[in-house]
């Protein structure tokens, strides 16, 4: 498995990004300024995530996707993981998502935590109902992740 960073044509990865956000002028809000990560593994495209600085010490993973057929097999763990060693002075990593159980739980189980909620946040910015295991997603929830000592 190999993460790298990538600095050109990001939106060559879009198909991978939407995944992760399905609404492509949501993601342009954060591409172009974010850090771009590509995993790959036997020569092929799995996973991407982007992360953003958003002040001392504080990074905010802003997207981060795996192809569904590679999915639960330990590559988005391995992104959450290679960012807290990528950037270094990272001493918290937080992030906003749907209402959704099973993507709370995996960001439960790497030791995200609750510290807030968007009210409407999906009604609010998506020109769609977005929908994650057939759940309508209506609030952000905002987790964050202390570097481990």
């Amino acid at each position: 498995m190999k993460i790298q960073k990538i600095t050109h044509n990001k939106k060559d990865y879009l198909e991978l990004l939407l995944i992760g956000d399905e609404q492509e002028s949501m993601i342009d809000r954060y591409l172009e300024t974010g850090d771009l990560f590509l995993l790959e593994e036997e020569g092929e495209a799995r996973g991407v995530c982007v992360a953003t600085r958003k002040g001392d010490s504080l990074y905010e993973l802003c997207n981060i996707a795996v192809l569904p057929s590679h999915q639960r097999k330990g590559y988005g763990k391995a992104m959450i993981e290679f960012l807290f060693h990528y950037y270094s002075d990272c001493r918290t990593l937080q992030l906003g998502t749907g209402d959704s159980p099973a993507t709370l739980d995996f960001y439960h189980a790497l030791g995200f935590r609750e510290f807030g909620r968007e009210k409407d946040h999906f009604l609010k910015y998506y020109d769609h109902p977005i929908y994650e295991g057939g759940t309508q997603l209506v609030d952000m929830v905002c987790l964050r992740r202390d570097r481990s000592l």
